[in-house]
C-alpha cells in the first residue's frame, strides 16, 4: 500500500480545512483549492499549496477529496479541473450530494476513468479537527491503496457499504443518519423554546431525564451551544443543514416516503437562516420557535 501519498482537497470551509490539516500532519502531499481563496491560504503555514485553480490543484495528485457544498458545486468544479485529471486517479467524494447528485458525479468518472469512492463524513467541526470522523464509504477494491491512507487520515473509523461507489450506498447511508441528526437538533431547539415560553428553568427538564432513557449526550451538547449562546463559530451551519434536510425530504419522495419531521426541520432551517443564522450552529433552528421582533 502507498503510505504517503499527493492529495487533492477540493473546497476548504469547516470539514475540508481541518481534513487538509490533518492529511498535511499524517505526511502526505497536499494540494488545496477554495472558491474563495481567502480561505484557503491559511493552509499554506500549516504546509499545503494553495492553487489558484481546481485543475491546477489536482495535477499529479493520486487522489481527489471533493469536500463541497453540494452536488451541483462539485460537479462544477470537477469540470473546471477535467484538463488535469489522470485516469485512474481516484476521487473520494465526501459531499453530501443526495442520490440525483451522487450519480451525476458516478457519470463524470466513469467518463474521465477515474476511479469513484463515494465517501461522505459523519462528524461536525470538533471531530473533523481531530482527525475523528467517521467515513462511509463505498467504491472499488482496486484502487483502495489511493483513499485508505487518507480516510485513516481523517477519520477514526471507516465503515465500507459496497464495491460500487456508483450505486451511492454510502451516500443512502449519510441520508438515514443525517435525518436523525436533523430530527434531533429540531427536537432540542423546540424543548427549549417551549421550556422558555411556559417558564420552566432547563436544568429542571435535564434534571428530570438525568441517567434515563430519555438522556442523550446530543441533546445536552446542542442544548449548551444555544444556552450558553456558542452557536458561532458552527460545528454544522444551518444554511448546510437546510441543504441536506432537503436531499433527504427529496430521496423520501423519491422512494415512496413521507418525511415530516424533515421537511418541518428544513423549513426551520430555511426560516432561521431568513433570519440572519444562516452561518451559525444548526443548533440556531431555535430562533425560528420565536415570532421575528418588531421594530
Amino acid at each position: 500500500m502507498t503510505d504517503k501519498l499527493t492529495v487533492s482537497v477540493l473546497g476548504t470551509g469547516i470539514m475540508g480545512a481541518a481534513m487538509a490539516r490533518n492529511l498535511v500532519r499524517a505526511g502526505h502531499t497536499v494540494r488545496a483549492w477554495n472558491r474563495t481563496r481567502a480561505k484557503a491560504e491559511p493552509l499554506a503555514a500549516d504546509g499545503a499549496y494553495v492553487a489558484d485553480t481546481p485543475a491546477e490543484a489536482v495535477e499529479s495528485a493520486d487522489t481527489v477529496l471533493t469536500v463541497l457544498y453540494d452536488g451541483p458545486a462539485t460537479l462544477e468544479t470537477m469540470r473546471r479541473a477535467a484538463p488535469a485529471l489522470r485516469r485512474g486517479t481516484a476521487w473520494a467524494q465526501s459531499t453530501t450530494a443526495g442520490l440525483e447528485g451522487v450519480a451525476e458525479l458516478a457519470g463524470f468518472a466513469r467518463e474521465h476513468g477515474l476511479h469513484f469512492y463515494d465517501a461522505p463524513v459523519l462528524g461536525t467541526r470538533q471531530p473533523a479537527e481531530a482527525g475523528r470522523l467517521t467515513v462511509l464509504a463505498a467504491g472499488p477494491a482496486e484502487g483502495r491503496d489511493k483513499v485508505t491512507p487518507v480516510f485513516d487520515a481523517v477519520g477514526a473509523r471507516t465503515v465500507w457499504t459496497g464495491e460500487d461507489g456508483t450505486a451511492g450506498s454510502a451516500t443512502r447511508l449519510k441520508l438515514v443518519a443525517n435525518s436523525w441528526v436533523l430530527a434531533a437538533t429540531a427536537a432540542a431547539g423546540e424543548t427549549l423554546a417551549l421550556a422558555e415560553a411556559l417558564d420552566v428553568a432547563p436544568d429542571g427538564f435535564f434534571d428530570l431525564i438525568a441517567g434515563g432513557p430519555l438522556d442523550m449526550g446530543y441533546l445536552r451538547a446542542k442544548a449548551a451551544l444555544i444556552l450558553d449562546g456558542k452557536l458561532s463559530p458552527a460545528q454544522f451551519a444551518v444554511t448546510t443543514a437546510a441543504k441536506d434536510a432537503r436531499l433527504i425530504v427529496r430521496a423520501g419522495e423519491q422512494h415512496g416516503v413521507r418525511l415530516d419531521v424533515a421537511a418541518a426541520s428544513a423549513e426551520r432551517l430555511e426560516r432561521a437562516a431568513a433570519r440572519g443564522h444562516g452561518d451559525e450552529d444548526m443548533a440556531a433552528a431555535y430562533h425560528a420557535s420565536f415570532d421575528e421582533p418588531t421594530t
